[in-house]
């Protein structure tokens, strides 16, 4: 009788090991949930909103208002209606800037350690601290 293989044994198990650290690797986003921004580049440029939702595995980000699409839903019971959604889709993260809570422009961002150790963010145009708000 012939042995069953479940493995792939002709590759190194250190190959697997790294290829999977690397898909499960998070990229570094920097907005937050809750935090106004508004779009730069794309089709939506120009358009401010609410930060919903951050994808740190895609580097993707769901701003509410942005990027509306069409979902087509179908009922998961009886109860439930089905039909034609919308929907905001991501967009990626370094389509939008986070808005400078002095001005309302958008702007780039600091970081500055505080007294007691804390990492706070700081607009580069007016220099004034930008509160984290999940």
């Amino acid at each position: 009788m012939r042995d069953l293989k479940y493995r792939k044994n002709d590759r190194p198990r250190a190959v697997n090991r790294k290829r999977h650290a690397d898909n499960a690797k998070r990229q570094v986003v920097h907005v937050t949930k809750g935090d106004e921004v508004r779009v730069v580049r794309g089709d939506h440029k120009g358009e401010t909103g609410k930060v919903m939702r951050v994808l740190l595995k895609t580097g993707r980000i769901v701003v509410q208002g942005v990027n509306l699409v069409k979902k087509h839903r179908r009922a998961r019971n009886p109860e439930e209606q089905s039909g034609i959604i919308e929907m905001e889709a991501p967009i990626h993260a370094s389509n939008v800037m986070l808005l400078d809570p002095k001005s309302g422009e958008p702007t780039r961002t600091r970081r500055r350690i505080d007294t007691d150790g804390t990492k706070e963010r700081l607009s580069v145009k007016s220099g004034v601290a930008i509160p984290r708000n999940r």
